[in-house]
């Protein structure tokens, strides 16, 4: 029984040519880009020029673009760096309750550790921030606004470019983890967010895993969350992964601009996917209808829980997730589901799936086939 991969918005397979350019620049960028001879030269060129073709795409200044190790780090660096930096300005910021935990995660340090105060605004049922709450929470004291561009469980997009604008009319520095939009969502420009600082994941668009990048709107300077040298002109410590650098910047170019998630098929094949499962008695979408990501579909299910509904998906052949990668294994319930109102038994009982570009017309009729016996003999029925 061949698999069906329904969860890219966990990973994506790196793509060969990105694998490609990964080996030349391992080839000729092998020594460390911060020793002054011939070889310590020939990768910092080569790490320079990875660094001006994201920034051409991005459409920003080279300065403006921080490589990190991922998304987590780059998240971190955004939410910490910046409220750390700012502190003496003020020491309240602002999140939503249905961020990644990489961002919440931050927030909660920032308020039991670091004396900062944190408000975290609500969602409404589809799980849609509204920017008139986001603007009702801010303070003189308000230093930092974090809300996501797209979320990773439900796939509802964020009204990001509003929420930037009012933070950018207070004065108060605002991030989006924008990690589930690129390769998704139209992109024209780094700054059609609205955001003083966005994050970006190379995995999540076929580049490789622990590639990430963050654009830091200029002047502002974040302090550094690694320490330990003078890399990236010093906001992130550590000698440079320059092979995964060109990995991020090559799968970037190829799958951004023109979204590798194609709108078509790909949001046809999510509402076969949502109405098969809403045939299925106690099986509830979850998320916007319209306005969320064409490739992403929840629901949860009555009578039964996420690790029994991935473990029998797994058994018809069926790779899906329950919410976030990062929280796998979890036994708490979704976050997200609980922020949009759904009922406490159903927090941890959600299904998502996200296709991509490698799956097909068949493989989504076989999953549509298969989800009804996955979800009674997670109920403990076969039936």
């Amino acid at each position: 029984m061949s698999r069906i991969y329904l969860d890219h918005n966990a990973t994506t397979l790196l793509d060969p040519a990105v694998r490609d350019a990964m080996r030349g620049a391992e080839e000729r960028a092998w020594a460390n880009p911060s020793s002054v001879h011939g070889p310590g030269r020939a990768a910092r060129a080569v790490l320079d020029d990875a660094r001006y073709r994201l920034a051409s795409a991005w459409k920003c200044r080279p300065s403006e673009v921080v490589f990190t190790g991922g998304g987590t780090e780059a998240n971190n660096l955004a939410v910490l760096g910046t409220a750390r930096a700012r502190r003496d300005a003020g020491r309240h910021v602002v999140t939503s309750r249905v961020e990644h935990p990489a961002v919440l995660h931050a927030f909660a340090h920032l308020e039991r550790h670091e004396g900062f105060s944190v408000t975290r605004v609500g969602v409404d049922a589809e799980g849609r921030v509204d920017p008139d709450e986001v603007a009702g929470a801010l303070r003189d004291d308000t230093v930092l606004v974090s809300v996501m561009a797209a979320n990773n469980e439900v796939g509802t997009v964020q009204p990001v470019a509003a929420i930037g604008a009012l933070c950018r009319a207070r004065g108060i520095v605002f991030h989006t983890d924008a990690v589930q939009s690129f390769g998704k969502m139209p992109f024209e420009a780094i700054g059609q967010f609205g955001a003083d600082l966005v994050t970006v994941c190379a995995h999540k668009f076929h580049g490789p895993r622990g590639a990430g990048a963050l654009y830091v709107r200029s002047p502002l300077q974040p302090q550094p969350t690694q320490i330990g040298g003078s890399q990236e002109n010093e906001r992130r410590a550590g000698t440079e992964n320059i092979p995964a650098i060109v990995g991020l910047v090559e799968a970037f170019e190829r799958f951004v601009p023109v979204p590798v998630f194609a709108e078509v098929p790909l949001r046809a094949w999510t509402e076969r996917l949502a109405a098969a499962a809403a045939a299925i008695p106690g099986v509830h979408r979850r998320g916007a209808v319209s306005g969320r990501l064409p490739n992403t579909v929840a629901f949860t299910v009555e009578g039964a829980d996420g690790i029994a509904l991935m473990a029998n998906l797994d058994l018809e052949g069926v790779c899906a997730s329950s919410g976030s990668a990062c929280a796998a294994g979890s036994l708490e319930p979704s976050h997200v589901l609980e922020a949009m109102g759904v009922p406490a038994a159903e927090c941890n009982a959600l299904v998502r799936l996200s296709p991509g570009r490698c799956n097909t017309e068949e493989e989504i009729e076989r999953a549509c086939a298969v989800l009804p016996v996955a979800i009674q003999r997670s109920r403990g029925r076969s039936d």
